[in-house]
């Protein structure tokens, strides 16, 4: 470990013996720790000076990863505690509904996913919210894929109506949903757009406390506005 971050120090490379003096190792255990490390593809060695490899930068790769991935859990359950609801975090990618994380407690449960969220975006505040970023032809395409069914009583009898109420949705509106994916739950969902991507976090409560949902939802909303550059970073997770 101590190589390959005295190699990672090194933006042009570093020949042996240099690399066994600053890391105060022993020439020729240098050499065989070099060895093997090339083999195994974390170092590369180009005319007799030793840099990176694929594996490594792989390493680094995935750790940007992680340390993203943990801010949006932290950022989620600060606001989950602030607001007493389940938070919920969501992307729209390659054509798919993605939830990203979710933040509950026992005392306040995520709604469970009974049905999966990706074929029935058209039920859930999280689908209706992700759909309506989209452009008509990605929304037809979407539904060509994943049709409008019943998932309760309350939910969007068919596309066309689906349609028209997306079409209503401007582009920033909160989406509020009333036990259209889960009887005995309302959601709120919030859009989030960066660049071409489309996302949006969210909120549920039971439904005997849906005189709640607003307002929790609207001050997620003004939270969230200080903090959607973390949040946004998640979105090459």
């Amino acid at each position: 470990m101590r190589l390959l971050e005295t190699v990672a120090g090194h933006e042009y490379g570093a020949p042996a013996k240099q690399l066994a003096r600053e890391t105060g190792l022993a020439l020729p255990t240098t050499y065989h720790l070099l060895r093997t490390l090339v083999h195994e593809g974390y170092l590369r060695r180009d005319k007799g000076l030793f840099f990176l490899g694929d594996a490594a930068e792989r390493l680094s790769c995935s750790g940007a990863q992680q340390k993203r991935r943990s801010t949006v859990v932290d950022i989620l359950a600060r606001w989950r505690d602030a607001i007493g609801a389940p938070v919920y975090y969501a992307v729209y990618r390659e054509g798919e509904i993605e939830v990203v994380c979710v933040s509950d407690t026992p005392g306040n449960p995520a709604v469970e996913e009974w049905a999966d969220f990706r074929e029935t975006g058209h039920a859930h505040a999280v689908g209706q919210c992700l759909l309506s970023q989209l452009d008509e032809d990605a929304r037809r395409d979407h539904l060509d894929r994943y049709p409008v069914r019943p998932v309760t009583p309350y939910t969007v009898c068919d596309d066309h109506s689906l349609l028209r109420r997306l079409e209503r949705t401007r582009r920033m509106d909160l989406v509020i949903e009333r036990q259209e994916y889960a009887l005995g739950a309302v959601c709120a969902a919030i859009p989030i757009t960066v660049g071409t991507t489309a996302a949006s976090l969210a909120i549920s409560l039971p439904a005997h406390q849906a005189d709640r949902l607003l307002p929790a939802a609207q001050r997620l909303q003004v939270e969230m506005g200080r903090l959607v550059g973390s949040l946004a970073l998640s979105i090459s997770i």
